[in-house]
């Protein structure tokens, strides 16, 4: 049995597998925002309830937003930001117990969709967050990429490519220190705000949208369009044989057909090939990934 633990911003859940990718137990408890002890206990209190329920494990995985460094061994870059500076890997062995495998909740997702989700079986994969954040994971052959500094698939942090529409440079401020982030143009939040007056919410302007509002058409295809910049140009340096949207952004149909439709301009190849997937497990993709960490 291999257990999953996702840690959100907003919720912590667990997930038992067995060694077919079954799952024996899952649950999800709200996350104690800016409380790290509570943090801690919520997680040693998933843990025992799903071993209680499915037996015990072989493995721990955490999935978080953000990363280990690899040089301190403390969280950084993550938007729960109380999680930020903390030694997470050493707190959760005394936790636990036992030493878990932790790493970027993009990183989950890419590999959970890699394995038995929408791009299984594909050499290359890029799984994409589109959600309150926006982040990547890069699997090539069925191993996660984490790189040097262990920030490979960071692509939420680069700037937007080409900003050559009104209004996009210098870019919105972002969270992490720098202005134009392409977090801060593709984020549900994002996508929201790129109305006028903002919708509510992102689900608020694609109904807009739907109901042929022109000011949320005209965001929408501004929202399209640069996501086909962003994503481009990781295609022209990756080439992945899939990308894998997730997050709730992932949920809206007409990204499939809008952006692989501007992609010919922005690829530099004859044709554009690179299929873009809607995820196979939903908003459970990124804690059946932390499960399979230790694979």
């Amino acid at each position: 049995m291999r257990l999953g633990i996702d840690l959100g911003g907003t919720k912590i859940e667990v997930v038992a597998l067995d060694d077919s990718g079954a799952e024996r137990y899952r649950r999800r408890v709200p996350t104690p925002r800016d409380d790290y002890a509570a943090t801690l206990a919520a997680i040693a209190g998933l843990v025992d309830e799903a071993e209680r329920a499915a037996g015990a494990c072989r493995s721990i995985g955490v999935g978080i937003p953000g990363s280990l460094s690899p040089h301190t061994g403390l969280v950084r870059n993550a938007n729960s930001t109380w999680l930020n500076g903390r030694p997470l890997a050493g707190d959760l062995l005394r936790a636990l117990g036992r030493a878990p495998r932790i790493a970027n909740d993009a990183n989950c997702f890419a590999l959970s969709e890699a394995t038995d989700g929408a791009a299984a079986g594909r050499p290359v994969v890029l799984g994409v967050i589109l959600g309150t954040g926006v982040g990547a994971g890069i699997v090539v052959d069925g191993r996660l990429l984490t790189g040097a500094n262990r920030i490979a698939g960071e692509w939420g942090h680069n700037p937007l490519p080409a900003p050559f529409l009104d209004g996009e440079l210098p870019g919105p401020s972002c969270w992490c220190g720098r202005r134009g982030c392409i977090e801060t143009w593709l984020s549900g939040p994002a996508l929201a705000a790129g109305a006028d007056p903002p919708a509510s919410g992102a689900a608020a302007l694609v109904a807009a949208m739907r109901a042929r509002d022109a000011g949320a058409i005209a965001a929408f295809d501004r929202y399209c369009d640069r996501l086909a910049r962003a994503l481009a140009g990781v295609i022209n340096l990756l080439d992945p044989d899939a990308i894998v949207l997730g997050g709730g952004v992932s949920n809206v149909d007409e990204i499939y057909r809008e952006v692989p439709r501007r992609w010919p301009a922005l690829v530099f190849a004859d044709r554009a090939d690179t299929p873009l997937l809607r995820n196979r497990h939903g908003d459970s993709s990124g804690v059946r990934g932390a499960a399979r960490l230790a694979d």
